[in-house]
């Protein structure tokens, strides 16, 4: 376990690193039609995004580098914002987390598969996290690969380890239904104003990970009291009205996490008391 551990320690740390790395590449290619290739994820160079500077390995150590540059670039030194080390600290507590307290534990080709599975989802849920907070948007070309991954992972699990294929099949549909389904009722009704449609994009990825109607239920109510905790200091101090726009993507993904790991248990307490 150890071991392990420590290797999810490092691999999280790196892809916390590419998250950031990746939702400035995608924003930046998104404003302009020149010079697309240095901005590349597959062939751009790392360059501090103030002066432009090609950046050494020594300045791409996760957390390491920005702590002993104190936050600031190198060659410029201006500073270099804070979400870089804690989306680094964020995807490796992801990762450490979900390997210590996955639902079931990992005993099986089975349970390694869709524990892969989730790692890789994270890895674009994180990116997603960023890009919404920073820009209020939810981009496709960060939507799109990660539901494929995850749905393709979901997928290959029914068919390859479910005994009841045909019920963990209809049970996947009914789940991206509802992570879906009530966010596009919600943007349909209100014409875009109460909800984008990227949220509603987000739910093939959430829908496919749970897996699950009720998990998917438990999601957006959990997401729901997460984004009013948020706001409502802002609201009781009147720094934000409640006209004030406010992402609702990151609290969908830290929700999705939540109740990956701890919903079966929170729905089995419900079921108990509320149902005879």
């Amino acid at each position: 376990m150890t071991v392990t551990v420590i290797f999810l320690i490092w691999l999280g740390l790196a892809f916390g690193s590419f998250v950031s790395a990746l939702t400035w590449r995608v924003h930046e290619q998104s404003k302009t039609k020149n010079n697309k290739r240095n901005l590349s994820i597959v062939t751009g160079r790392s360059q501090c995004t103030r002066c432009g500077k090609t950046l050494t390995p020594k300045d791409l150590i996760p957390v390491v580098s920005w702590l002993i540059n104190r936050g600031k670039c190198r060659f410029c030194g201006k500073k270099v914002s804070w979400q870089y080390p804690a989306t680094e600290l964020g995807l490796m507590t992801v990762f450490v987390t979900s390997y210590l307290f996955w639902p079931g534990g990992l005993e099986s080709a089975g349970d390694w598969l869709l524990f892969i599975t989730w790692l890789l989802s994270s890895v674009g849920l994180t990116a997603l996290l960023v890009y919404d907070a920073r820009w209020m948007i939810l981009p496709n070309r960060i939507i799109y690969p990660t539901a494929l991954v995850a749905t393709s992972g979901r997928l290959a699990y029914i068919i390859g380890f479910e005994e009841n294929k045909i019920r963990a099949a209809v049970l996947l549909i009914l789940s991206i239904t509802v992570a879906s389904g009530i966010f596009w009722l919600l943007f349909m009704v209100s014409n875009g104003r109460w909800i984008g449609f990227g949220d509603v994009r987000l739910g093939l990825i959430t829908g496919a990970i749970l897996a699950s109607p009720s998990k998917s239920f438990l999601m957006i109510l959990l997401a729901s009291v997460l984004g009013t905790l948020f706001a409502l200091p802002g609201l009781l101090t009147g720094a934000k009205t409640a006209a004030s726009k406010l992402p609702y993507g990151p609290f969908l993904i830290v929700a999705t996490f939540l109740v990956l790991l701890f919903g079966g248990p929170i729905l089995d307490w419900y079921n108990n008391i509320f149902i005879p």
